[in-house]
């Protein structure tokens, strides 16, 4: 019996430990992302996030950005398609805790994307079915 006493009080140890939940349902403690997301202000925030478009490809499309209790905030206008979601993904890399993308697409842009998705434009690839050419002497290989 105290064997059984001794296993289940091991087993209620590892199992509150492994949940993280304490004794009385109390919380799990912060994982470190989010006590370093808290401990940043919203000027930090906006300054990574600026920070980052900058030394991205996009920083020609000189978004505004703007950080309120932890939430980004990106306006502008863009000529590519792909800028806006490639905005809000370095907005949420930066600290932001959730992202209002209010960047407006021109209309070139949108007419460009879908026409490419009416023609099925894809990237280039190589049939398998064409012979390799060795590139040192020009012959093809099968």
């Amino acid at each position: 019996m105290r064997r059984l006493k001794a296993m289940i009080g091991v087993f209620l140890m590892a199992a509150s430990a492994w949940g993280g939940a304490g004794p009385a349902g109390s919380p799990r403690p912060a994982t470190a992302k989010a006590v370093a997301q808290q401990a940043k202000s919203d000027a930090e925030i906006e300054r990574e996030i600026r920070a980052r478009l900058a030394k991205s490809k996009i920083s020609q499309d000189k978004f505004q950005v703007h950080v309120q209790g932890g939430v980004a905030t990106l306006e502008g206008k863009t000529e590519v398609v792909q800028h806006k979601g490639v905005a809000t993904r370095l907005a949420k890399s930066g600290g932001a805790v959730a992202v209002k993308n209010q960047i407006q697409i021109s209309d070139a842009a949108r007419e460009k994307a879908a026409q490419n998705l009416e023609t099925g434009r894809r990237r280039a690839q190589i049939k398998r079915s064409e012979a390799r050419t060795d590139a040192r002497t020009g012959r093809s290989e099968r």
